[in-house]
């Protein structure tokens, strides 16, 4: 079944339903709005980890779990595609 995603200026999370965006994701999140999660690697999250350790991504800890801001993932995609980040 193919999903019409809203028609929207707001980001949103692939899904069934797709849902609203948050500023802050968590690492399930971001590899959902990275789209790792479609055939991707093994473990996105640890691909996650990795792009932070090689510093091609900044991520935020908060308390004991790692959160991503979505304008450093849209960041992260701009690089990846030789665009400029705004």
């Amino acid at each position: 079944m193919i999903h019409s995603y809203p028609q929207s200026s707001q980001p949103v999370l692939p899904g069934n339903p797709p849902e609203p965006c948050p500023e802050l994701l968590t690492a399930e999140e971001a590899v959902r709005y990275l789209r790792l999660d479609v055939e991707g690697p093994k473990n996105p999250v640890d691909t996650l980890r990795y792009y932070r350790e090689k510093g091609l991504l900044t991520g935020v800890r908060v308390g004991r779990h790692m959160r991503y801001r979505r304008a450093d993932l849209d960041a992260f995609l701009a690089r990846l595609a030789g665009e400029e980040s705004t």
